[in-house]
C-alpha cells in the first residue's frame, strides 16, 4: 500500500491479513536494493519491507573506520530516507512464517500476507557464543570492527598501544566477509610500522580456518604481508573463550591428525570476529535448509521447495562470499525472477556466485578479490588495468571513494552499475 505521496515512504502498521504483491524482509543493503530495483522495473504493484531498525549502515567501511580512515558518522544514515518511493516501511520485526499460507508475522502481532517474498534478514553475530565475550567487549582492550560502537574504539587501541600483544580472531565459516578479520589486522600492523613500533608489538592471527583466504590465487599475495608484519600466523586456531580481566584468551587448536589441545594468549589488544549463524526465526521456519540458511536454488536464488519465495545476501544457503558485492549482483537477479513470478512465468536470470573481498593490506593498497562459485576468478576490470592477485592503489581508491558512492546512490537506489542481470541460457 503506497502513501499518496509518491516521493515519501509510508510507515505502515498494518492490520492482519493485508496483502502485497511483494514483502521483502530485511531492510538492509539486499532487501532494499531489492525493492528498488523490483520498483524501478515496475511501478504501481505493491511492495512493503519488514524492518526494525530506524538506523542503517554501511558496514564494509567499519573495517576503515577500525583503520582511522573514516569517521564513524560516514557509515550510518536514516533508514526512512533510503526506503525506495513506491514502499512501504513496515518499522517492525519479523517472528514467524507461514509460507503454506503466504503469511509473515510480526513482532507488533500483525501479519503480513504476500503473493512473492523475498528474505533478507541477515545473519546473527553470536557474541554470546565465546565465553566471557559480551562482558568485555568495549574496555580491558577487546574490540570488534564488527560493531558500528566498538570500530572507533579498534582504531583507539591501536593510536595507543606502544608494545606487547595484539590478537586477531576468525571464527569458523560462514562469516560476512570472510577478509575483515585480516584487514583489521593489516591496517594496524601497517599503523604500526608507520611509527616505528612493529618491533615493539608481537602481533597474532588465530584462523579456525584450515588456510589463510578460501581462493588460493591471493594467498600468495596475502603471506607476503604476513611475513611483512612478522604475523604468527595459527591456521585451525578457534577463540572460545575470553577473560578480558586478566586480559588472556583461550584457543581450541585442532592438529593434523585431528587431535584438540586448548592454548592460553595473553593480549593487550585483541580484535575479536564473532561466530555466526542464520537468524532464529530463519532456522526455526520451514524456509530453513542446511545449516539453518535459506535453502534456495544457488542459481536462480529462488527457494528449493516454495516457488513464490527468495532469498539473498547473508541468508541465502549459498556458497558465495556473503559481501554487500554479491549483494549488489544478487539484487538485480532477484527482482526480475520477482516479477517474472508475479507474472507466472518462470526464473528468468541466475546469479554466478560473485562476490569481492577488498582485502586492505596496508594504507593505500588493497588486494582485490573477486571470485564466483567455486573460488572461479571474476575479475570486474582488465588485469592491465587492476591486478586482483597484488596490492594497488587504485583497488584503494575504489574502496576509499568509488564504492561507497555506488552503495548508497547506486545499488540502494536501484540503479544497476555494471550488474545487469544475466539471463539464462545465455553467454555470460
Amino acid at each position: 500500500m503506497t502513501d499518496t505521496d509518491p516521493a515519501a515512504p509510508n510507515l505502515s502498521s498494518p492490520a492482519h491479513g493485508l496483502t502485497y504483491d511483494v514483502v521483502v524482509v530485511g531492510g538492509g543493503a539486499a532487501g532494499l536494493s531489492t525493492a528498488a530495483s523490483i520498483l524501478k522495473r515496475r511501478g504501481g504493484i505493491t511492495v512493503a519491507i519488514i524492518e526494525p531498525s530506524g538506523s542503517h549502515f554501511y558496514q564494509p567501511g567499519w573495517t576503515l573506520v577500525g583503520g582511522g580512515v573514516f569517521k564513524q558518522s560516514q557509515t550510518r544514515r536514516s533508514e526512512k530516507r533510503l526506503i525506495p518511493a513506491g514502499a512501504d516501511w513496515v518499522q517492525a520485526a519479523a517472528t514467524g512464517f507461514e509460507p503454506e499460507s503466504n503469511l509473515v508475522h510480526l513482532s507488533n502481532g500483525s501479519s503480513i500476507r504476500y503473493e512473492v517474498l523475498v528474505v533478507a534478514t541477515g545473519l546473527t553475530l553470536d557474541w554470546d557464543g565465546i565465553e566471557g565475550l559480551s562482558e568485555t567487549l568495549g574496555r580491558n582492550g577487546v574490540t570488534s570492527n564488527y560493531r558500528y560502537d566498538l570500530a572507533p574504539y579498534t582504531w583507539q587501541l591501536v593510536q595507543t598501544l606502544g608494545r606487547g600483544n595484539a590478537v586477531f580472531t576468525q571464527p569458523p565459516m560462514p562469516i560476512k566477509c570472510a577478509g575483515a578479520p585480516q584487514k583489521a589486522m593489516y591496517l594496524a600492523c601497517d599503523a604500526w610500522r608507520r611509527r616505528g613500533l612493529a618491533d615493539n608489538i608481537n602481533v597474532s592471527f588465530h584462523t579456525a580456518t584450515p588456510g589463510l583466504f578460501g581462493v588460493k590465487e591471493f594467498v600468495p599475495a596475502l603471506m607476503e604481508y604476513i611475513q611483512r608484519y612478522h604475523i604468527d600466523l595459527c591456521l585451525k586456531s578457534n577463540l572460545t573463550k575470553v577473560d578480558g580481566k586478566n586480559r588472556v584468551a583461550t584457543f581450541t587448536n585442532v592438529a593434523e591428525d585431528g587431535t584438540k589441545t586448548t592454548t592460553e594468549t595473553e593480549f593487550d589488544m585483541l580484535h575479536v570476529v564473532p561466530p555466526q549463524r542464520a537468524p532464529d526465526v530463519i532456522r526455526n521456519s520451514p524456509l530453513a535448509g542446511e545449516g539453518g540458511w535459506v535453502s534456495v536454488d544457488p542459481a536462480t536464488l529462488r527457494h528449493t521447495k516454495y516457488e513464490n519465495v527468495f532469498a539473498l545476501g547473508d541468508v541465502a544457503g549459498t556458497s558465495n562470499a556473503k559481501t554487500a558485492a554479491a549483494v549488489r549482483v544478487q539484487a538485480p537477479v532477484v527482482a526480475v525472477n520477482v516479477l517474472a513470478t508475479l507474472d507466472h512465468k518462470p526464473a528468468v536470470a541466475d546469479y554466478d556466485g560473485y562476490g569481492a573481498c577488498p582485502l586492505t593490506v596496508e594504507r593505500g593498497k588493497i588486494v582485490l578479490a573477486e571470485f564466483g562459485y567455486g573460488g572461479k576468478l571474476e575479475p570486474t576490470l582488465p588485469t592491465w588495468l587492476l591486478n586482483g592477485r597484488k596490492p594497488t592503489h587504485l583497488a584503494w581508491m575504489l574502496k576509499e571513494w568509488v564504492m561507497p558512492v555506488l552503495y548508497w546512490d547506486g545499488m540502494l537506489k536501484g540503479r544497476e552499475i555494471m550488474v545487469a542481470p544475466h539471463k539464462i541460457g545465455t553467454p555470460r
